[in-house]
């Protein structure tokens, strides 16, 4: 049985002042599934990864054309950012704990949006820790700063933090280019347990991992979506020579 549609592009432009950063993209995301970008630095992944939770909107001088979907609904007509956030959680190349304890770092987002009292901020706290499978280092730590954390710990917490106001969608920058290979593996891992609830959306130059992890893939080189399929396929048998290229190392 095919996913629904949670994500859709289309005919998706966007510039930074005169410069086309992406150019005609064309894009289904499925529900509840892994779907990876790969491609040299500089083609465009990231700023497609921010278009869908309009990240791009903090940069001055970008300009969008084209229409971008969340479950159905045009993201730039009539909606609440901050919703939208919610709805859309980010996880950054870089683990950005917030200087504060990890239950606060957890707690931040549900009381941003309203949510108030241990007795309400508890249960969250302990389900987003384990969720993100961090729960059996962090619960005798959870008043203890964040910033103790090792590297990989750190970047767990993040994707609690995220899961902490119930998203539908996790968006994913490159969450592993700054960790250890058993770090590494332990969030591939957790992303395989996390598709079972959430449709994850990951920025990766390790080709293995996308290989690894991802039911779809799509390469992009100077802005443009050169394919997009099944990643089983786009490993084995490209169609696109330049993906081909990228995929086997004789590029560039």
């Amino acid at each position: 049985m095919e996913n629904e549609i949670c994500i859709k592009a289309e005919s998706l432009d966007l510039f930074y002042g005169d410069f086309q950063a992406l150019k005609n993209v064309n894009l289904e995301v499925a529900e509840r599934e892994i779907t990876a970008f790969i491609g040299p630095s500089g083609c465009g992944k990231s700023t497609l990864l921010r278009c869908f939770n309009r990240m791009n909107d903090l940069i001055e001088g970008c300009k969008i054309a084209g229409k971008i979907f969340v479950d159905g609904r045009d993201i730039h007509e009539n909606t609440d950012v901050n919703l939208l956030r919610k709805e859309v959680g980010m996880v950054f190349q870089k683990p950005n704990v917030f200087p504060m304890s990890i239950y606060d770092n957890i707690a931040f987002g549900p009381r941003t949006h309203g949510v108030k009292g241990r007795k309400n901020l508890d249960p969250i706290v302990v389900e987003s820790l384990k969720r993100a499978n961090i729960w059996d280092e962090a619960k005798d730590r959870l008043n203890k700063s964040a910033l103790g954390l090792s590297g990989g710990q750190q970047q767990r917490v993040c994707i609690a933090r995220a899961l902490a106001v119930q998203p539908k969608i996790l968006l994913m920058d490159e969450p592993t280019s700054a960790l250890d290979p058993i770090s590494t593996g332990k969030i591939e891992e957790l992303c395989e347990e996390l598709k079972k609830q959430y449709t994850i959306v990951i920025v990766t130059h390790n080709m293995q991992q996308a290989a690894r992890i991802s039911d779809k893939t799509g390469f992009f080189l100077l802005g443009e979506m050169l394919e997009f399929g099944d990643s089983s396929q786009v490993f084995s048998s490209p169609k696109n020579e330049k993906c081909e290229k990228y995929i086997t190392g004789r590029f560039g």
